[in-house]
């Protein structure tokens, strides 16, 4: 007998969220993780759409929306301090490419890819401590074990699962604990993955980036947003202290080096040009460009999620939100294959699926590298790509793509919808198709009162919730089958509910159905 079904290494996001998935999925989860508390380093200031409708459909909204006007109301105040009383409120959040700054009133709303996304559509400005701590929050409450202070130094693979050695940080006797797997959520520089052997190709760091919350003196030399500048470029806000700066002079000497108030200072100048002087720091982080992706997220056994199965630039704030969506994806998956109803051969499509979303990302950060490079030639694509940010068309492209929206799975199933996040449907009950996934199981919406259709789940019952509704917006929707992670895996419009498909899906993803009395 496993001590755990799983043990995730890492007590990130990523960790966290996969934690809270298995859990949802009925599995014995353990998070081990080597600091002590919630890493309140800065880093991500935002999300994207996945990830705002990810936590929606586990009833984390109203909790996000928090954490937004938080955040919010630093932007105000910085905002305040650069133009006084009467400064005008904040622009929409659109985000940047390459420090290039995108209009949040050149964004064509009426586009398809924005359409049914509720209101998680609305949230984006969610920091990342902020949304670690939610997070942990979140795992409390489902009771999943999170160890602090315990560091991950080794394991032994079988066939029947992994014996995981774990070592306290405060010098307490190490141990052992058996579980049927383990996931590598500890970071680029991922234990798991090195002691697993998992190939990481990709391409060498060019760049040293400083990103931090200061005090300092000449802020008000630097201008707000994102600038380009001949020596890199920099960036100032969205909250009082905030800065960044990029230099393009080769990677850090030494990444693991406390960064100093001098080191902070002396990047800002070197690519400002503005004379800072930076009295304190509040917490600062060094970044690079390495840009490598795991050609396969499972070895067996062990498995890799996040910055451990992937690592880039951190420019539009990508990698959380990728982590967050690894997360998503292999939480039920591997849940259904402890508790049995699912073949092991379920987790091949963990790959499948993420894997090209990840190296697109690699090639979206890789893209704004080589428009922000100090040197003539970069700085006339720049300028080209800086024009066609300026238009409606240019804007809503780049928006749909840091934004996530054009994410989907290639899923078998000619519906339109089949593959792509599952659209927030306003139910004529009251209630919205998010609020139907908080429990982590399947769904089965039936809007067209199908009996038919709804026999169809019934050897699924211990896995799919089937719910009748009508769908005022939607009368050309018959009935949707919705996967954990809000993916949908069959659609049917009217007329065409009792067609065929829906079986084929229903034992795809929820495997064969149970014998039914």
């Amino acid at each position: 007998m496993s001590d755990y079904d799983v043990v995730v290494a890492g007590a990130g996001p990523t960790g966290l969220m996969l934690g809270c998935e298995l859990a949802l999925g009925g599995a014995r989860v353990l998070i081990v993780e080597r600091l002590t508390e919630v890493d309140e380093t800065i880093k991500a200031g935002a999300i994207n759409i996945p990830t705002s409708v990810a936590l929606d459909r586990r009833g984390l909204l109203p909790a996000l929306t928090e954490v937004q006007e938080r955040a919010m109301s630093g932007f105000r105040e910085f905002m305040r301090q650069r133009g006084g009383e009467n400064a005008s409120p904040p622009p929409r959040f659109a985000g940047h490419f390459a420090g290039i700054m995108l209009r949040g009133d050149l964004v064509d709303d009426s586009d398809p890819a924005f359409a049914d996304l509720g209101p998680a559509g609305d949230v984006g400005l969610v920091p990342q401590a902020a949304l670690e701590r939610l997070l942990a929050g979140h795992a409390d409450g489902l009771g999943v074990e999170v160890r602090r202070g315990v560091g991950l130094t080794g394991f032994d693979t079988d066939d029947d699962g992994v014996t995981v050695r774990l070592a306290p940080t405060d010098g307490t006797a190490p141990g052992t604990v058996r579980a049927g797997w383990l996931v590598g959520c500890d970071g680029g520089r991922s234990t798991v993955r090195k002691l697993a052997g998992f190939d990481f190709p990709g391409t060498a760091p060019e760049i040293t980036g400083h990103q931090a919350m200061v005090t300092m003196t000449g802020a008000e030399g630097l201008g707000t947003g994102w600038h380009t500048t001949a020596t890199g470029t920099y960036a100032h806000g969205p909250m009082p202290g905030r800065v960044l700066a990029v230099r393009f002079d080769g990677p850090p000497v030494d990444r693991d080096a406390p960064v100093t108030a001098e080191e902070l200072q002396d990047s800002v100048r070197h690519v400002s040009g503005v004379d800072v002087t930076v009295t304190e720091v509040r917490t600062a982080t060094r970044f690079t460009d390495n840009c490598r992706q795991a050609s396969s997220y499972r070895a067996g056994r062990v498995l890799l999620a996040g910055d451990a199965a992937h690592v880039h630039s951190p420019f539009g704030g990508q990698g959380l939100n990728l982590g967050v969506g690894d997360a998503m994806n292999l939480g039920w998956k591997l849940a259904a294959v402890v508790r049995g109803w699912a073949p092991a051969d379920l987790l091949d499509s963990y790959t499948a699926e993420r894997h090209p979303i990840g190296a697109w990302v690699l090639d979206w950060t890789r893209a704004q590298i080589a428009l922000m490079r100090p040197e003539s030639h970069a700085r006339a694509l720049h300028a080209v790509v800086t024009d066609l940010a300026g238009t409606v068309d240019g804007t809503t492209h780049l928006v749909k793509k840091i934004s996530g929206v054009w994410q989907r799975y290639d899923l078998p199933g000619g519906h339109p919808l089949v593959g792509h996040s599952a659209p927030d449907l306003e139910l004529a009950d009251g209630g919205r198709l998010a609020d139907r996934l908080h429990g982590g199981r399947g769904l089965l919406l039936d809007l067209a009162d199908d009996p038919k259709l709804r026999a169809r789940a019934d050897g699924h019952g211990d896995r799919v919730d089937v719910v009748t509704a009508g769908c005022a917006a939607r009368p050309d929707l018959a009935g949707l089958l919705v996967r954990p992670d809000g993916y949908v895996a069959w659609a049917a419009d009217g007329g065409t509910a009792d067609g065929d498909g829906l079986a084929d899906a229903l034992t795809r993803w929820f495997g064969e159905p149970s014998a039914v009395s």
